[in-house]
Order: structure tokens, then sequence, then C-alpha cells
């Protein structure tokens, strides 16, 4: 034993190597171990990079309000069935919206509408009008329709309105959003089941964001689009959970999971198979 391991010994420190004469032997062990364990830690370092890439952008479990591929109207429904608590599902709606950048026009309505702005609008010119449907701490909402604009409520003009902007625009493939209670005046029914026909013959996607409807209401609805352009809306849903579901809802991240767990064996593996060889101390605790 050298001096230097004897010294190591005494004072209780472990060496850090161990004499011997047959190294050169060890020379490919050590090439291949430096090999795997490269190839370890790099893809321990790729999965990790995927995991977080995938972390920033969780897939979400519902379509774009409106489609990626069409430019879209927002018709808003103000009138007077529209109370207060509606206002916040209102606002989340247009800030997804403003989210996903969309290219959109803007319809207001009431029994009359109102174009803002015209189709191809990019999204991000709503952020003015949220300002406009804050809630105040005090008070009912005030806004430029609270007083003047806000009567009663046909849904058929308004969307007649969007049809029309969209093809004054000659935009080939339309979408309409139609963000109401949906509680039309009971004259306007015909007409509005005439305009959605008029719609789907034009190639117009029309979906919804139902504001706390009745059932009767959202019966009526029900009977002219599919289910899933009926957009964050759970039957029987308390009022919270509503209002809460404009917002896109997040996948299960499987695929972060699944990286995640493919990082934790990659090191498992780089443990066992790369990992410094262990060598059992000597009963007296010196080295041989």
């Amino acid at each position: 034993m050298s001096t230097r391991k004897r010294l190591a010994t005494r004072i209780g420190l472990r060496p850090v190597a161990v004499d011997t004469h047959d190294v050169g032997a060890f020379r490919g062990v050590i090439g291949r171990t430096g090999v795997v364990r490269l190839v370890l830690a790099g893809s321990v370092l790729a999965l990790v990079l995927a995991a977080a890439s995938t972390a920033r952008n969780p897939a979400t479990s519902e379509q774009a309000l409106i489609p990626e591929d069409r430019v879209g109207v927002v018709v808003l429904d103000l009138s007077l069935s529209i109370i207060d608590q509606d206002y916040a599902k209102i606002r989340r709606t247009l800030r997804r919206i403003v989210a996903e950048k969309s290219s959109i026009g803007l319809v207001v309505f009431s029994d009359v509408p109102y174009e803002l702005l015209p189709p191809g609008t990019p999204a991000a010119e709503l952020k003015p009008l949220l300002r406009l449907l804050e809630t105040p701490r005090l008070g009912p909402i005030q806004n430029p329709w609270t007083q003047t604009f806000r009567a009663g409520t046909r849904i058929s003009v308004a969307l007649e309105l969007a049809r029309s902007a969209l093809e004054r625009d000659a935009v080939a493939e339309g979408a309409i959003l139609l963000v109401s209670d949906l509680e039309t005046a009971p004259e306007d029914v015909p007409a509005l089941a005439s305009k959605v026909a008029e719609l789907e013959r034009a190639d117009i996607r029309l979906s919804v964001v139902p504001l706390a409807p009745s059932s009767d209401a959202l019966s009526l609805f029900a009977e002219y689009v599919d289910e899933g352009e009926l957009a964050g809306f759970t039957q029987g849903a308390p009022d919270a959970e509503r209002a809460d579901a404009g917002a896109a809802g997040v996948k299960t991240p499987l695929l972060l999971l699944v990286l995640g767990l493919l990082a934790f064996v990659a090191l498992a593996a780089h443990e066992r198979f790369a990992g410094r060889l262990a060598l059992p101390r000597p009963a007296d605790g010196g080295v041989a």
C-alpha cells in the first residue's frame, strides 16, 4: 500500500483510485462506457427539452372559436336580456378570440344590428371593446349601447348583416360566431330559421357561444347548429362553470407524461450501464 493511501485510510478518507497492473485490459470497456454515457446523456437532454417544449404549448380540448382557415364575423348580443353576469363570459370569449389571433369582423345587435369592424380585421382590435364591457364595482354596466341601443332581440337581422358583410368583402369561406343568450323575439323565429338555412347554402359556418340560455332557447338552436358548434356550454352546469367554459380547455398532457417517463428511464439506464464501478471495501476498512 502506498504512503498516500495509508494516510488516507488513517484519517478516514476513501481512496480515489485503485492501483492495478492490468489497466490496459480496461481500455475497451472504458471506451464503450464513454460512448454509452454520451448517448444516454444526449437522450436525457433531448427528452427534457422536448418535454419543456410540450409543456409550453399544451394541446387544447376545444377547437378554435373562429376556424383558422376562415374569416369570421363575431355577432355580439347587447340587448336588454343580457344581464351583468353575462358580461364575464363575453369578455372571456373575446379574449380567447384575441389569443387565437383570428381574422374577424364584429356586429353588435339588439333589435337592430350595427357593424363595428369589417371582416378581415385582426382580432387584436377587439381589445378596446373589452374596456367598454368591464363590470363596474358599483352600479350596473354603462357602455355606449346601454341606454340608446339595447332594446329587444332579433337575431335574424344580425345574422343577415354578418352574411352581407362577408359577401360584400368577397370572403369565399366565412364563419359567424354568435355570442348571445339566444332569446330572440317570438315573431323572429321563422326569419331566424330562414337565415340559418341561407348560411348553410352559402357555406358559412355558424357557431354559437350561449350566454346562460333558457332550455327553450337552447333547444331551438340545437335544431339549427350541430352540438359541436354550441361552444363553451355544458347542459346543467352551474353558472360559475358556464362563465369559465368560454376559455379553451386543456387536454391531459399525455405526450408530456410520456416524455418525462422516458427521461427517467434514460437516467436509470445511465446509472445502470454507465455509472462508476463500485468495489467492495475490505472488512477491516483498509485498502488492499
